[in-house]
């Protein structure tokens, strides 16, 4: 188990207002507040002018204070936009953990990040939001794929591009039920495991259903998204979106089939696109079963706003 918690940005009004200390300087709340570096949608903080004596020494605090604590992971809000207005404070952020001794993960939030700005995230931060609050529309499911596939190139081991939560099971404080069919919950789980992106579940725990648990804790989808490698996408025709990965320690390729379109399609996939010749063993993922093999071409029927997971085994 790891312990994680959520902060905002910058430095409380209240501590502005009252003008406290900061914590072992002889500087003051308003000395290092930016007053005019306010939160679109929380009233409580100011930024932190990070050209201020004093400010870094506010951070440091902070994040000292969680180390104590014995947190793991800092998700940082009103962080990635507007990127470059905030980047001080990123930074400051980050020096602020490596001060620490302990390796805290920051992760920032909301998107969109720019990708423009991707080896400055990268260098501060572990995660980053790549979208605007991500919730249970096709619309914006559909949209991540593009944005999945900007970041691509970007991910590395311990910088991870981050489509943000799953919001699958029951929703809105418990008011209701995600509005993803069953089909396009299957499609956000293996887009989000096929480009590695964190799976953080967005739903109401005490009323999670079987269906929704055996989506969350598949260990065979689940090894793709926390083991694979040279993650990539494909194009293939309109309306079909393609993935595939490497294995760890094997020639097995993952391959994911994805179907945007309103209508089932059947999907074509040449196997030497991603390096497999002859006949491949083919392992459906989310059936947990082996299909039968495959040489030159994979054909499957992929449902309207459905997706499938395989594992491709050369022979």
């Amino acid at each position: 188990m790891r312990f994680g918690i959520h902060l905002m940005r910058g430095i409380p009004r209240l501590a502005v207002e009252r003008n406290l200390p900061v914590f072992g300087t002889k500087y003051r709340a308003r000395e290092i507040a930016d007053t005019a570096s306010i939160c679109a949608w929380n009233p409580d903080m100011y930024g932190v002018d990070m050209r201020k004596p004093g400010a870094q020494a506010y951070y440091d605090s902070v994040f000292a204070l969680y180390a104590s604590w014995g947190v793991d992971l800092v998700k940082m809000d009103d962080m990635s936009r507007p990127y470059d207005a905030h980047a001080p404070e990123i930074e400051g952020a980050h020096a602020a953990i490596a001060s620490t001794g302990r390796p805290i993960i920051l992760s920032l939030s909301p998107g969109e990040t720019p990708v423009a700005r991707a080896d400055h995230v990268r260098r501060f931060a572990q995660m980053w939001r790549i979208s605007d609050d991500f919730w249970d529309e096709w619309p914006l499911l559909e949209a991540q794929f593009t944005r999945l596939e900007n970041w691509n190139a970007h991910r590395v081991p311990g910088g991870w591009p981050d489509a943000d939560m799953l919001p699958l099971g029951r929703l809105a404080l418990g008011a209701r039920d995600t509005k993803f069919t069953p089909d396009e919950q299957r499609t956000l789980m293996t887009l989000w495991s096929i480009a590695r992106s964190p799976l953080i579940m967005g739903g109401d725990l005490r009323h999670l259903d079987r269906p929704t648990l055996d989506l969350l804790t598949n260990p065979e989808v689940i090894a793709v998204n926390q083991a694979s490698y040279d993650n990539q996408p494909h194009f293939v025709e309109d309306g079909v979106r393609v993935w595939s990965a490497r294995m760890p320690r094997s020639t097995d390729r993952y391959l994911a089939l994805f179907n945007t379109d309103k209508t089932t399609k059947r999907v074509q996939i040449r196997l030497d696109m991603i390096g497999l010749k002859g006949q491949v063993e083919v392992r459906d993922l989310w059936a947990r079963h082996d299909l039968a093999p495959a040489s030159g071409i994979l054909t499957q029927d992929v449902p309207s706003h459905g997706a499938a997971l395989y594992r491709l085994t050369s022979g």
